[in-house]
């Protein structure tokens, strides 16, 4: 695999993190929705392949995931989200990540950004202390 799909691939896996954590479902629950084995919706979380368009369609028709976000990052996750808070706490998390110079992998980190939007939707204020505790709890 080329290095540029390696990269897609984790980009597009982080951003399926992301979206399957605001639905709020376990990847076995994605898989068996879009109809495949739970170890393959792993590996496209994970980055190490690409997901079929098939299983795209199946999780905007289910979910209403946008699949231009998935794969590119643009638009927004679904439909009336705020892809401008979500980029903003995207940048957020990296400068403190950059900042404490700590690497975490990207489906982790797709995590902590699900966490943090998932608060902001909700109205909830987010502290540092509330980064630094997710963020110490996906290294360990």
């Amino acid at each position: 695999m080329a290095h540029e799909d390696a990269d897609l691939f984790a980009e597009i896996g982080a951003r399926l993190a992301i979206s399957r954590s605001e639905i709020g479902v376990s990847q076995a629950a994605m898989a068996e929705a879009i109809g495949v084995s739970h170890r393959a919706y792993h590996s496209y979380e994970k980055g190490k392949r690409g997901i079929p368009v098939e299983a795209l369609v199946k999780m905007h028709s289910r979910y209403e995931v946008d699949v231009s976000w998935l794969l590119l990052g643009t638009n927004s996750i679904r439909a009336g989200h705020d892809f401008e808070a979500l980029k903003r706490i995207e940048t957020s998390l990296d400068q403190y990540l950059v900042g404490a110079g700590i690497g975490i992998k990207s489906e982790k980190r797709g995590a902590i950004v699900a966490r943090w939007y998932e608060s902001h939707v909700k109205g909830r204020e987010v502290t540092d202390d509330d980064v630094h505790t997710w963020v110490e709890f996906v290294r360990e």
